[in-house]
């Protein structure tokens, strides 16, 4: 498919889409992952982020090469969004996850 792809000149497409369904992805991670785990949960994006860049260096094929790199920062511009997520929580704008009072 990628050969189809390449030869009509729309892997750009292909990874402008993806791209944008990966972003999309990556929104509802950060509200899941502040509300369950809060800002403890920003070195998982760190490490997941670092393994994508490593993968994009290696990765022989370009498109997965670029489509990991956009992995890679999401996950490190995800680092911010939790910490911003603490603060749209804080303001209301989010549900507080109530702890267990047990």
């Amino acid at each position: 498919m990628l050969e189809f792809l390449a030869e009509n000149n729309c892997l750009g497409l292909l990874v402008g889409l993806l791209t944008f369904l990966i972003i999309g992805l990556f929104h509802p991670l950060v509200i899941k992952g502040e509300y369950y785990f809060g800002v403890k949960c920003w070195w998982v994006f760190l490490l997941a982020g670092l393994v994508c860049v490593v993968l994009s260096v290696l990765a022989e094929n370009q498109t997965v090469s670029s489509l990991l790199g956009v992995v890679a920062f999401s996950c490190f511009w995800s680092i911010k969004e939790v910490f911003d997520q603490r603060k749209r929580v804080e303001r209301g704008w989010f549900p507080k996850r109530e702890k267990n009072k047990e």
